[in-house]
């Protein structure tokens, strides 16, 4: 009988599943992946060879007032790792440079110092400049135009009145603006809240082409673009990363180009054909991805691509932070059916898009087709009033699942690691 281990927070949880009903197990190559040099080598080896950009030391030379947007405590981009490079580097072509880190928390609330200490180490965060953004601080904000979409682009002034403005992050398969990374950095990263609102309407979210692994043709991408460009974003490092969250590859260079390269690199790693089953037992990648509700719901769209209609998606995420929204959690909870929720969004014009309103489409979307049962550590109640079942660990959900569907030979298909996975049919 084979054993599935799964990313739970910082641990892992066993799963033992018998053969004759196991439909397959769908993982990223980039699990198995071995990179030729070190995690500090294959980021140095990026900064030295940057794509269609000079290097960051020779962007670095006259240049102040520098500012380094970087990922907050919800993704693991391991920034003990890249930060003090990219620091060195910038010093290197300008000893006497002014740096602000810039925390994109996009509509995230702030990272604490206990979180930034994990992330960084004490060296940054004690001798570093570290803000957070505050999407809705429109006093720290500039506003720059429209974006494509026709909605306002309003931008962190730390950002926009940069010398020097780059980003550092990391590419992974993303639910609905198709890989993670790059411009992702200025929009939602440093963007207003009337910002994302406009970029995260209705409309875009539930566009076929808002998908994993899609860039052309996708409305949110193309915003996102723009909002990069009139940013003056001038470099990126961006990183690819296994189950272990450790450094494989990494990108470096022009903002749009060294993005492609590395959503490529990806692409190629993360995608996995669909193995249909009526239950599909996913996660979403342990700590970080995994410290709420809200997050999840990007674990739980890998299942939507392998699971039959009508069957359940078991996800297991420890949700230490509850369910990561008040509004996210609201729009399920004070509801009479998951159909109104969907409703009522999609009469939504952009203008009038609400707080975590995406989220909650791509989970009414999934609610609607599915049942889903989450194994987590979040309350009982919490999960229920999101119209979710909730179970104490992945034995009682498959029980569960099994009555759901009244079949105790239910075929199952695992994804260990549903944030890593590009699922095609």
């Amino acid at each position: 009988m084979p054993e599935i281990k799964l990313p739970y927070g910082e641990k892992k949880l066993s799963l033992e599943l018998p053969e004759e009903r196991l439909e397959g197990v769908l993982v990223s190559q980039a699990h198995d992946y071995v990179a030729d040099l070190c995690e500090e080598e294959l980021v140095k080896e990026a900064l030295k060879n940057p794509i269609n950009s000079p290097q960051l030391r020779e962007l670095a030379v006259g240049k102040d007032n520098i500012v380094v947007i970087s990922s907050d405590h919800t993704r693991p981009v391991p920034s003990h790792v890249t930060m003090p490079i990219i620091l060195d580097e910038i010093r290197a072509g300008n000893p006497e440079a002014e740096i602000t880190i810039l925390i994109a928390t996009g509509f995230h609330r702030a990272s604490t110092e206990e979180e930034l200490r994990h992330k960084y180490g004490d060296d940054i965060v004690d001798n570093e400049t570290i803000i957070n953004h505050d999407s809705r601080d429109q006093d720290s904000m500039v506003h720059l135009g429209t974006l494509p979409s026709g909605g306002d682009l309003i931008l962190n002034k730390l950002a926009v009145d940069a010398d020097l403005l780059i980003a550092e992050g990391f590419i992974e398969p993303h639910f609905f603006a198709g890989f993670s990374g790059g411009r992702k950095s200025v929009l939602p990263g440093v963007a207003s809240k009337m910002t994302v609102l406009a970029n995260h309407c209705s409309e875009f979210i539930g566009h076929n082409k808002a998908r994993t692994g899609i860039l052309d043709g996708n409305p949110l991408h193309r915003d996102m673009l723009y909002a990069a460009e009139q940013a003056n974003l001038e470099f990126i490092l961006n990183v690819v990363i296994n189950e272990d969250k450790e450094v494989i590859n990494a990108f470096a260079g022009h903002r749009e180009e060294a993005h492609a390269e590395g959503c490529q690199f990806v692409a190629e790693l993360s995608g996995a054909k669909a193995k249909p089953a009526e239950i599909v037992i996913t996660t979403n990648g342990g700590y970080p991805l995994d410290q709420n509700i809200y997050q999840s719901v990007k674990g739980m769209t890998a299942g939507e691509a392998t699971c039959k209609e009508g069957g359940v998606i078991i996800i297991a995420a420890e949700c230490s932070d509850g369910h990561g929204g008040e509004a996210f959690y609201k729009t399920f909870a004070e509801a009479d059916s998951v159909q109104q929720v969907m409703d009522e969004i999609e009469a939504r014009d952009r203008k009038d898009t609400i707080p975590d309103q995406w989220e909650s489409q791509v989970l009414a979307r999934l609610l609607l087709q599915f049942e889903v049962i989450m194994v987590t550590d979040a309350p009982r109640e919490m999960v229920e009033d999101m119209s979710m079942h909730w179970a104490a660990d992945l034995n009682e959900a498959l029980e569960m699942a099994e009555k759901i569907l009244d079949d105790s030979e239910a075929r199952i298909t695992v994804i260990p690691d549903g944030v890593s996975v590009t699922v095609s049919k």
